[in-house]
């Protein structure tokens, strides 16, 4: 961009990325403790997987109306006040003895879950198109987020007690909310959308790339969040392991999932986004065929490797080809559609496995329904999506 120093792209970039990090660890808080309240309060599967799916609509939902917000506020001021007013619900469920309080403070929790549509379009501004790939995909990788709290969240409440997590995620949320608006700064040149909300959205959603990016993105996604918030209790059920050693397998997904974001960003620069996610596509199909018949314990953790660098290649191919097809003033609605998609491909996974394993005692129909559904869309992106891009 004309008139911005590397030096302050990467300083936004790493700001960005550290505040997402954080805001997903609140996001992600619920997860790996599943298990804790499932004991103390006797709720039954389907009861855990609500639970721990209700902040994922609800930061689903809420991307759209933040993406819309950062096209006219900017992503400085919108990152900032959301990240401290998720220190609310963090504090409020460090106290919640209860079932419906629990579900109440999930669902306000979502809120941090949605800041990833303020980051997209802050992070798309500072850089030009041909390093909007990489670039977009460092940032998803705040992501981490995730993981950091399957590792951190079951050991500091075993170590320092069970409201010991989140009074730390309170007070990191209020450090990286402040330094976000003293430090942080919009892309020069960047102009605010004037148009309504409503306008922009139905612009953004009528967008034919909006919406087949809002259903890959369902996908990919969604089944990273669905993994990152069920594979513990997953983990639990089949192969009987542990809380604490769950919730870590389950971190490891997350990592590599993560890691890969940025490779398939980059990779999506030089070879184009839609190759990079039907390559993506076609390995979360396999993978998911191979793990939905609950392997030994070495194939399985293969399995679901494979799964999590494929699915995060895939993230990050998206958000590349969306930064190239979608108008800069835009972006942020786009994003907020997308976003939205993707969050709520989260959320439905894990109450459709609660469903079926409460019916059948085996999560093996679930998976295959992922295998069936990435099959879908591997055909979808590899013979309309890659053929009209080259075009």
């Amino acid at each position: 961009m004309p008139g911005t120093s590397t030096t302050s792209r990467v300083a936004m970039l790493v700001l960005a990325t550290v505040a997402f990090a954080v805001n997903f660890w609140a996001w992600g808080l619920l997860s790996p403790l599943g298990g804790v309240y499932e004991k103390q309060l006797r709720l039954t599967a389907f009861e855990v997987s609500v639970l721990v799916a209700v902040p994922v609509i609800v930061g689903s939902l809420g991307r759209i109306v933040l993406g819309a917000l950062t096209d006219r506020y900017g992503g400085r001021l919108v990152f900032g006040v959301t990240t401290l007013l998720g220190i609310v619900p963090v504090v409020f469920l460090a106290y919640a003895a209860s079932y419906p309080a629990l579900l109440a403070g999930g669902f306000v929790l979502g809120l941090t879950g949605a800041t990833f549509a303020v980051g997209v379009p802050f992070v798309n501004a500072w850089f030009p198109p041909e390093r909007r790939g990489l670039a977009l995909g460092v940032f998803g990788a705040g992501n981490i987020g995730t993981a950091i709290s399957g590792f951190a969240t079951p050991w500091l409440a075993q170590r320092f007690g069970q409201q010991a997590p989140f009074w730390t995620v309170a007070v990191a949320l209020a450090v990286i909310g402040v330094v976000m608006l003293v430090f942080g700064r919009d892309a020069p040149g960047a102009e605010p959308a004037t148009e309504p909300f409503g306008r922009r959205f139905l612009a953004a959603a009528r967008l034919r790339t909006t919406r087949e990016l809002a259903g890959m993105y369902a996908l990919t996604f969604g089944g990273f969040v669905a993994f990152g918030v069920y594979l513990p209790l997953y983990l639990r059920s089949v192969y009987h392991l542990e809380v604490a050693d769950a919730a870590a397998r389950s971190a490891g997904f997350v990592v590599l999932s993560t890691v890969a974001r940025p490779v398939g960003g980059w990779l999506a620069d030089r070879l184009g986004g839609e190759r990079v996610l039907g390559w993506a596509l076609a390995v979360v199909a396999v993978c998911a065929v191979a793990v939905s018949f609950a392997p030994a314990m070495p194939l399985a953790t293969v399995g679901f490797l494979v799964m999590a660098a494929a699915l995060g290649l895939g993230n990050g191919a998206v958000f590349a080809v969306l930064s190239r097809a979608v108008p800069g003033a835009m972006v942020g609605s786009a994003t907020g559609v997308v976003g939205a998609a993707g969050g709520l491909g989260g959320f439905l996974p894990p109450i459709v496995m609660g469903l079926i394993y409460q019916a059948t005692g085996s999560y093996a129909i679930g998976l295959m329904l992922l295998a069936a559904v990435a099959c879908g869309a591997f055909v979808y992106c590899w013979f309309v999506l890659r053929p009209r891009a080259r075009a």
